[in-house]
C-alpha cells in the first residue's frame, strides 16, 4: 500500500494545523483525516475537548467561519475522532505514520460519505448537529479498523 503522505509529512500536517500554517486549500478531507490521526497517536490531551478549539481557530485564521452552516461541526467531527481512536488502537505495533494514513484512508472512512451511513442527511446536517452531538438515527455508530498489510 502506497502512503499519499510520508511519515515527516504526516508530521508537519499536524503541525501546520496547530500553528495555522496549513493553506486552506491543503486542508482536505484527507488531510483531516490524516491530521487528527497523528493527534491520536501523539497527543495525550483530551481531543474531544480540545479538537473544537483547534479546528474553530484554524477555520478562522485561514479567513473561514464558525457559524450554523459553516465551518466546524460537532457531530462530524466527534464521529471521526471516535473512529480514527479504534483504528489507531487496531494498528499493528510499528507503522509508521505514512503508512497508517494510507491505511485510515482506505478504510470507509476515506469517503467523505462515510456519516451518511449512520445519520440521515437532514439529521447529520442540521443545526443542532453542527452544534453539539446528535445520535445517529440510520444505524450505531461502528468504528472501522485497519486493514489488513
Amino acid at each position: 500500500m502506497t502512503a499519499p503522505y510520508s511519515d515527516a509529512e504526516v508530521a508537519d500536517l499536524a503541525a501546520r494545523l496547530l500553528d495555522h500554517s496549513l493553506p486552506k486549500a491543503q486542508w482536505t478531507h484527507a488531510a483531516h483525516l490524516t491530521a487528527t490521526m497523528r493527534l491520536v497517536r501523539t497527543r495525550d490531551d483530551d481531543l474531544e475537548r480540545d479538537m473544537p478549539r483547534i479546528i474553530q481557530t484554524y477555520n478562522v485564521a485561514v479567513g473561514g467561519v464558525n457559524d450554523d452552516h459553516n465551518g466546524y461541526h460537532e457531530t462530524i467531527t466527534q464521529a471521526y475522532l471516535a473512529a480514527i481512536r479504534a483504528f489507531v488502537a487496531a494498528l499493528p505495533a510499528g507503522i509508521g505514520d505514512g503508512e497508517a494514513s494510507a491505511r485510515l484512508l482506505a478504510t470507509p472512512m476515506g469517503d467523505k460519505a462515510w456519516p451518511l451511513g449512520f445519520w440521515s442527511r437532514e439529521r447529520l446536517f442540521s443545526v443542532a448537529a453542527r452544534r453539539g452531538w446528535v445520535e445517529p438515527d440510520l444505524k450505531p455508530l461502528e468504528a472501522p479498523v485497519s486493514l489488513p498489510a
